[in-house]
């Protein structure tokens, strides 16, 4: 073997710095690409329009135009990153569409939502969790008796459907057992409709209100809530299976699902709520719902919070007489559970 056969690591270095660097130097890892990424997007002009009504362990159930007849499996497009994607949104799908057993689809678009449905785990919480995309009202269950109902709950939802864009609906259960009267009455400034849906009542009302409308159902445990969502929906859990298509048809009590009424429209069963967070609205969001009383709180000094004297002195809604003073007052009942900064 010559005498330059052989080369320690450091004379191959002392001849590369000798000397220029050339393609033979040059290293090129065997099956790395060494074409640029691109960022453009495939338009997927074919894809068919659907909706989600189950979420489960990176899973969308949705159902093809609306039809509950015809629902699908589906992940996320790898190109959507980590967009969110909730039960009521609109989307976009491609793929298998045919529904069958073991087969997925993939969501490649989600529409812009017409109205969103937000909490956070607390007051404090700076995290907020949208609940239920593009509901036309939110049905805001209460028990009239055993347990007795809160004001707090229900003014914290109702703050949350009227900046979120959704129609509240105060339905009452166990309305056999408590004159509602004495409830109601704390609201009936804000014109919210108020129908019973105790166990003898008939529920014709409520289901004209519903029909054609996509509507999200909250409530406390313990309120009655799957009891209605029955009589809503006969048979709901079996239903359950039949339109998501996802974790085998189990219904659980952590997410949300959208189940489709007899005569059109959804309803949409949400979890138990334990906490109903507001930190992500401001006293210009609540105030801001009403349309008679937006304009006002222009005039309203810098750091106004809306709640009237003493707190606020100068507020302009102050100056407001008739049935708009009488609508500060129910919106004020408002604007005091959001500041109260308890969780129900």
């Amino acid at each position: 073997m010559g005498r330059n056969a052989v080369r320690t690591r450091t004379d191959r270095g002392r001849l590369l710095t000798a000397r220029r660097y050339d393609e033979s130097d040059v290293r090129i890892r065997p099956g790395k690409s060494s074409r640029p990424r691109t960022k453009t997007r495939p338009e997927h002009n074919d894809a068919e329009a659907g909706m989600v009504v189950s979420v489960d362990r990176g899973r969308w159930g949705c159902v093809l135009d609306g039809d509950p007849s015809r629902p699908v499996v589906t992940m996320r497009a790898r190109e959507l990153g980590r967009t969110p994607i909730v039960v009521g949104d609109e989307v976009g799908i491609v793929g298998d569409l045919s529904g069958k057993v073991d087969t997925l689809a993939r969501i490649v678009r989600v529409a812009e939502r017409r109205t969103v449905l937000r909490r956070t785990a607390d007051d404090t919480d700076p995290f907020e969790r949208v609940v239920v995309a593009n509901a036309d009202r939110l049905l805001i269950v209460a028990a009239l008796a055993d347990p007795p109902p809160r004001t707090g709950f229900v003014e914290r939802a109702l703050v949350a459907a009227y900046v979120g864009g959704l129609e509240p609906v105060l339905c009452l259960t166990k309305s056999d057992l408590a004159d509602p009267e004495e409830f109601t009455a704390a609201f009936s400034d804000l014109d919210v409709p108020v129908v019973l849906a105790g166990q003898s009542e008939d529920l014709t009302e409520l289901t004209a209100m519903l029909t054609d409308k996509v509507t999200a159902l909250i409530g406390h445990s313990g309120v009655g809530k799957s009891t209605l969502v029955n009589r809503l929906v006969p048979d709901a859990y079996r239903a359950t299976g039949v339109v998501s298509g996802v974790g085998k048809g189990r219904h659980t009590s952590t997410q949300s699902v959208a189940l489709p009424l007899p005569d059109g429209g959804w309803v949409v069963d949400t979890p138990g709520i334990r906490s109903f967070g507001l930190a992500h609205i401001s006293p210009e969001n609540v105030v801001a719902a009403f349309s008679d009383l937006a304009d006002t709180i222009e005039n309203c000094p810098r750091g106004c919070t809306h709640l009237g004297p003493p707190a606020d002195p100068e507020c302009a809604l102050d100056a407001l007489t008739g049935d708009a003073a009488r609508r500060v007052a129910a919106v004020r009942l408002l604007l005091e559970a959001v500041r109260t900064n308890e969780a129900w």
